[in-house]
């Protein structure tokens, strides 16, 4: 876990389970109270020496801290069966999920991420934000932010945060973006296993792949950057040979 209280950064902003082969998974942890419920409460020791799989399942049938470890639990086992099947996602080339806004376009954006906002509107697109935070929403300069999310009906393409897949938002996410011709999810909790999300319409995974497993815990637990023992992953649809096809290869190879 990273330090309590949150230090306002992004390094700040997950948690990891780590399986006992040291696969490690993400969760984003600042949902309601769950960083202080995680940290304060006997959730760890119920996690440890538990079933990974009965701990994944708490992302499905739980609430709050439990849920976010259950999440966290299914990147971890994400990670576990890439590397059993020897498949690793190709390296992200840039910070907007592969979406490619042309002049006139309507972006849409779930979740507030300034740090991309420009790379939107600078190449002549029209940008709408939707959060779920009242005092985000506004107009801005060069775009608006809207809780309303159908207003996402109207995009051409979506980028959305991996969060959706912790705060019951993701059904409706997806419903108003079913004429967009591309919805990448992105952010460090966006590594579990693609197949289900990808027949649902979404076009890319961005997510972390942890590269120096000691080195991430360190920084994490210690409150300093972890990014320079991960690296940025982009799974597109297009490219992604699939579940079944990864598992039919490693069958033939023994």
């Amino acid at each position: 876990m990273p330090p309590v209280p949150w230090d306002g950064t992004k390094d700040g902003e997950f948690g990891a389970i780590e399986l006992d082969d040291g696969s490690l998974g993400l969760s984003y942890v600042l949902l309601d109270q769950d960083l202080a419920a995680l940290v304060a409460g006997r959730h760890g020791e119920q996690v440890i020496g538990a079933d990974a799989l009965e701990v994944a399942r708490w992302w499905l049938a739980g609430e709050g801290a439990r849920r976010t470890l259950g999440f966290a639990a299914v990147n971890a086992l994400t990670r576990h069966l890439f590397d059993r099947l020897g498949y690793a996602p190709p390296d992200a080339t840039d910070s907007i999920g592969g979406l490619d806004p042309q002049p006139g376009e309507h972006i849409g954006m779930v979740g507030y991420f300034p740090p991309l906002v420009k790379q939107v509107t600078a190449r002549g697109a029209r940008l709408t934000v939707v959060e779920l935070k009242s005092e985000l929403a506004g107009e801005r300069e060069g775009f608006r932010i809207t809780l309303d999310a159908r207003e996402l009906a109207a995009c051409d393409q979506v980028l959305s945060t991996s969060t959706v897949l912790l705060n019951d938002t993701l059904d409706d996410v997806l419903a108003q973006c079913a004429h967009a011709r591309a919805f990448a999810m992105i952010g460090p909790g966006a590594s579990c296993l693609p197949d289900p999300l990808f027949e649902r319409g979404v076009t890319l995974m961005g997510g972390a792949w942890i590269e120096d497993a000691q080195g991430f815990k360190q920084a994490l637990v210690g409150g300093q950057p972890w990014g320079r023992h991960a690296r940025k992953f982009a799974l597109a649809r297009s490219s992604y040979p699939g579940l079944d096809a990864l598992l039919a290869r490693r069958s033939r190879h023994g």
